[in-house]
């Protein structure tokens, strides 16, 4: 009997929703709102700087902020002169966490939480000297906290095709422990654009991630491990690929004639970065559209269902 294919989960597009070099960002919901996390450099966000086209090109420290969807209002800034960064809300605390410098490839990591998400506290750290570290995303199984962390360095932990995954696990979200090195997501070849969940009931953990593809283009994909060290790759991969109409539709009504013509003429061989989260039934997709060269575009897109449902669906 041939094998049977999973059916595609349908996802709608809704078009892009930012212009301004902020596209690594993550949904949330807090306090039954849902929010959008950003690391974004005051430059990239200032109408006077409209015309630069680049994030390199933007030569102010990044900081973090996040922004309340429904208004389009901002947070205040914070962790000035961190780059990357993941949110996660239990228990009423937001924390996140951060690259210890503002630099590509830090070789640590720092911790912030808050109640109302405009004083932060510091909290704890977590050095990797002689590590380089980007993005990075935390799940919950059971009582344990899995960190993963995107890295570049050193070649013994990333090996000869950076960027890959790897693993720290943590009782409290403050003392982290490095998982031993066969604890590694694709280790043979380019993954970037890390995401992992979890869900009750459930022993999946369920990693987003983006795959190289020949003439430099890419699309997000997923896997699946019940230990991190086995890993089952969903056989309809990819879960999102570029797309010259859909990726260009404008979903905002904040985008200006400018932001409408870069959108138009932009090259696109890339989506990337996905980042999800459920609010009010609905799995809430961001992405990143663009050239991998440092012409991005934040797009937004939906499945109409909850976020196990949707993330299962690509394997059963």
């Amino acid at each position: 009997m041939a094998k049977k294919f999973p059916t595609r989960p349908l996802i709608r597009k809704l078009g892009t929703i930012q212009c301004n070099n902020i596209v690594e960002t993550t949904p949330i919901v807090w306090k039954d709102e849902l929010y959008r996390f950003e690391v974004v450099r005051r430059k990239s966000f200032c109408a006077a700087n409209a015309h630069i086209g680049r994030w390199q090109d933007l030569d102010d420290e990044p900081c973090l902020r996040f922004i309340h969807v429904r208004t389009n209002t901002s947070t205040p800034l914070f962790a000035e002169g961190h780059s990357f960064g993941f949110p996660f809300a239990e228990d009423g605390v937001m924390y996140v966490v951060t690259g210890n410098n503002p630099t590509w490839g830090s070789d640590g990591l720092v911790f912030y939480r808050s109640t109302d998400l405009e004083n932060w506290e510091e909290y704890a750290r977590f050095d990797l000297p002689g590590w380089k570290i980007y993005n990075m995303n935390v799940a919950k199984m059971g009582d344990t906290y899995t960190l993963m962390i995107e890295i570049s360095a050193p070649v013994e932990e990333c090996g000869p095709y950076p960027y890959t995954f790897r693993f720290a696990r943590s009782k409290d979200l403050t003392n982290w422990e490095l998982m031993p090195s066969e604890y590694v997501f694709q280790k043979d070849r380019y993954a970037g654009s890390p995401a992992i969940y979890t869900f009750p009931d459930d022993p999946y953990y369920y990693v987003g991630y983006l795959e190289e593809y020949p003439g430099y283009r890419f699309a997000n994909s997923i896997a699946r491990s019940k230990d991190l060290l086995n890993w089952e790759y969903s056989p309809i991969n990819p879960v999102l690929m570029y797309d010259d109409v859909d990726d260009r539709k404008i979903g905002s009504p904040f985008l200006t004639p400018a932001d409408r013509e870069r959108i138009a003429n932009a090259l696109n061989t890339n989506n990337s970065d996905m980042e999800l989260c459920e609010y009010l039934g609905r799995t809430i997709i961001y992405y990143s559209w663009g050239d991998q060269k440092g012409t991005e575009f934040l797009a937004e897109a939906c499945y109409e269902g909850g976020m196990h449902e949707f993330l299962k669906a690509f394997f059963e």
